[in-house]
């Protein structure tokens, strides 16, 4: 099933149960996932996909959105620094990735190709997230 096909649905309606309203004292975080679970997925920006991401929320649902990104620009700056939603997307579960191979194997090859100098400037660790994610069971050679 192609996810990319549910553009116009919500987190809600694709990944049951629909969540219930945050509690008055919820954080600013915790109400931002709530909110980003009502908006139609092809409205959602890079900024909300890395929080989602980040929050492992509806896994299956974006980072299918979030790689289509990366594949055409992997050191995106989504909200903090260049980067921060490829360094999201290799931190999801390894068992959220091995639902989407294909997706996965696009990814670690656009990271192979990262220029070094590039893979520097990051955050520190990220250098090795990235590694780490491409070493994953799965990946080719």
């Amino acid at each position: 099933m192609d996810r990319l096909l549910h553009l116009d649905r919500t987190l809600d309606e694709l990944d049951p149960p629909r969540w219930t309203a945050p509690a008055v004292d919820a954080t600013h975080l915790v109400r931002k996932v709530h909110e980003l679970r009502c908006v139609p997925l092809s409205e959602l920006r890079p900024a909300d996909l890395r929080t989602l991401i980040s929050q492992r929320v509806a896994l299956p649902h974006v980072l299918p959105l979030a790689v289509r990104l990366l594949l055409e620009a992997p050191l995106l700056d989504a909200y903090f620094y260049e980067g921060d939603l490829l360094l999201a997307a290799v931190e999801a579960p390894a068992s959220a990735w091995a639902a989407l191979p294909d997706l996965a194997a696009r990814l670690r090859a656009v990271i192979t190709t990262l220029p070094e100098a590039a893979v520097a400037e990051l955050p520190r660790g990220a250098a090795e997230k990235l590694t780490r994610f491409v070493a994953r069971p799965g990946s080719p050679g």
